[in-house]
């Protein structure tokens, strides 16, 4: 399994981003893809899930109605749109694969046992 995230950077507040993972060694379809964050002095944050199909999506309070999750399966790619930027969602943000037979609290780590490489956003003045 690997995955390689991108399109991190700096942007203003209220500003855009589209973080984008490409998935290989699975079979991408068939599984529910998360996106999560890493802020300095902070512990790891759930941001959003999908599932495979890409009809079915879900939110962490903090973003929901800001950011959109979405993915192509034909590219093998999720997707995360980030609007409205704020300060505070500055961040390492990470594309992970949830175990798909885990049944706790998505802020655990044991949830997610691969991870993309971490791509940064960082929103400021």
């Amino acid at each position: 399994v690997e995955l390689v995230d991108s399109g991190g950077g700096l942007v203003r507040p209220g500003g855009s981003l589209r973080l984008s993972c490409v998935a290989s060694g699975f079979a991408f379809g068939f599984y529910d893809m998360s996106w999560g964050r890493l802020a300095p002095g902070k512990g790891i944050e759930w941001v959003s899930d999908i599932d495979g199909s890409g009809y079915s999506t879900d939110y962490a309070d903090s973003v929901k109605g800001r950011f959109i999750i979405s993915r192509d399966n034909a590219k093998n790619t999720v997707y995360l749109q980030m609007n409205k930027l704020k300060p505070e969602d500055t961040a390492v943000y990470y594309c992970t694969r949830p175990d798909p037979t885990f049944s706790g609290n998505r802020e655990q780590l044991s949830r997610y046992p691969y991870w993309g490489q971490g791509t940064q956003v960082t929103v400021s003045p």
